[in-house]
């Protein structure tokens, strides 16, 4: 299983909390990042400071750019300052969103993914047991898993095979691998075990989708409409 360290970014650049506003604009723009962690001078991470937070200057400055709704609600309902208060900022101490949302490398790349879909950020510090930088994981990074070998895959994919189906005689399900998309065939006892197998390889890292041609012996599965019907009565 592919985890957070397998896929960060190990050269980060991080900014202090005294960092000024031009020279954060500068990082962003040279280092093509969309925000940097802020840290102490112990190196752990106490914030983040994005484009968004710098853009807000542009926002109440009269100008005719005016930044999206999302990040605009964000900035207003988020634990670093009202959107108004970092147009004002000079540096980051007064810009960053605090406390940065951070993640473990041992973590698995699923639940970064699942954490930057829930807080809306593209980035995500990396951090250790004691809260230091350690590196950055990036949208672009995790999509670094649909790149794993078919052979690979498939190797997982009969571990998975295996694991699952270990108490039960089958014949031989087989798994093929091809641009990362999987198709199963072969026998199972029951049509509930072969639905826990395309669910289990789903999650397999790298896995585009599943095709399954499996067949069961015993058909154990109540369709939905019998089961609604049941409560009924």
């Amino acid at each position: 299983m592919y985890t957070v360290h397998d896929v960060m970014t190990t050269e980060v650049v991080s900014v202090g909390r005294d960092s000024s506003y031009r020279l954060i604009a500068e990082i962003l723009l040279a280092r093509h990042v969309s925000a940097l962690p802020v840290t102490d001078g112990e190196g752990r991470v106490i914030g983040l400071v994005s484009e968004e937070d710098l853009l807000h200057k542009e926002e109440f400055s009269g100008g005719e750019y005016g930044p999206p709704m999302r990040a605009r609600l964000r900035a207003r309902l988020g634990s670093g300052g009202t959107a108004r208060d970092k147009a004002a900022a000079r540096n980051a101490g007064e810009l960053m969103t605090s406390p940065a949302i951070t993640i473990a490398p041992d973590a698995s790349v699923a639940r970064a993914a699942r954490l930057m879909e829930r807080h809306g950020v593209k980035r995500l510090p990396v951090v250790d047991g004691d809260g230091r930088l350690t590196g950055v994981v990036s949208r672009r990074d995790l999509l670094m898993v649909f790149l794993r070998e078919d052979e690979d895959i498939a190797a997982e994919a009969r571990d998975e095979i295996t694991e699952a189906l270990r108490p039960v005689r089958v014949h031989g399900p087989t798994v093929a691998v091809e641009d990362g998309v999987v198709s199963l065939s072969g026998v199972v006892e029951r049509r509930s075990e072969a639905q826990v197998l395309v669910q289990r390889l789903r999650r397999v890292e790298g896995v585009v989708a599943v095709d399954s041609a499996l067949r069961w012996r015993v058909d154990d599965v109540v369709p939905e409409y019998v089961r609604w019907s049941a409560v009924d009565r």
